[in-house]
């Protein structure tokens, strides 16, 4: 599976520029990639303006993702502010070529700038199928919680989408080759770059781990496109070798 991790500088709370800026920068990739990855809530940045933000599932982002998806003929997914029943979800969309798509919202919300007082926080994960392989996409603070990024679905790819800020960029790239490592499974990780309209700044350091917890790409800094294949056998044949996942623990979640 070829995946392609897009790291950009977002326009603060901008929709209408973030999308142009998508545009663009999807459209140059074409039909060379089986799935596009873009940071979280792409449209906006990292906003707690949710009351001013939030779009409908019927929206112009969706609509520019079906758009995108179609084009490149490639999953294209990343996550935007979303309203539901008048509740604001960190919602992720995993939106197929053909239009089709399936949604993520954010479970552990970044209580250090209140997320939690403004977004409902979602209670199931999705893993879904592409080209044979069994995806987990999961969101920015899920990346400290082991627990709930634990492979005990068998999947083959976990990504995080992020708005992730430079003064944690030591646990940002630590906790992607631990997530990693424990999960025997390609991690992806696509964060945004540049300053938001808060004042903090991100470095990127969007990364690709491989099984064994090897960065095989990173970028910071820097706006950067990139794209790479990933062998499904490899990773079966280490994980047959290293057959770790087998003593995982028992557990459930409440």
């Amino acid at each position: 599976m070829r995946v392609t991790q897009l790291q950009a500088d977002l326009h603060w709370e901008d929709k209408p520029a973030n999308l142009r800026m998508f545009d663009e920068k999807i459209a140059a990739i074409g039909n060379t990639s089986d799935l596009i990855v873009l940071p979280e809530m792409f449209t906006t940045g990292f906003s707690m303006n949710a009351a001013a933000l939030a779009e409908p599932m019927d929206s112009a982002t969706l609509q520019h993702l079906s758009k995108w998806a179609a084009a490149s003929e490639a999953v294209v997914t990343g996550s935007f502010i979303a309203v539901e029943n008048d509740h604001f979800f960190n919602r992720l969309v995993w939106m197929q070529p053909d239009g089709n798509y399936h949604t993520y919202d954010k479970r552990h919300l970044f209580t250090l700038a209140d997320e939690h007082l403004t977004y409902t926080a979602g209670a199931e994960k999705l893993i879904v199928e592409l080209m044979g392989w069994k995806v987990c996409p999961l969101i920015c603070y899920d990346l400290r919680f082991p627990v709930w990024s634990r492979n005990t679905e068998a999947y083959d790819l976990l990504l995080y989408v992020a708005n992730f800020p430079a003064k944690r960029s030591a646990a940002w790239k630590s906790l992607l080759t631990a997530r990693a490592i424990e999960n025997q499974v390609y991690t992806i990780g696509v964060n945004r770059v540049g300053t938001d309209g808060k004042g903090h700044y991100y470095s990127g350091d969007s990364c690709l781990v491989d099984f064994e917890g090897r960065v095989l790409y990173r970028a910071s800094h820097i706006e950067d496109c990139f794209t790479t294949d990933l062998s499904y056998s490899a990773q079966l044949e280490f994980r047959q070798r290293f057959a770790f996942l087998a003593d995982r623990d028992d557990f459930s979640i409440v």
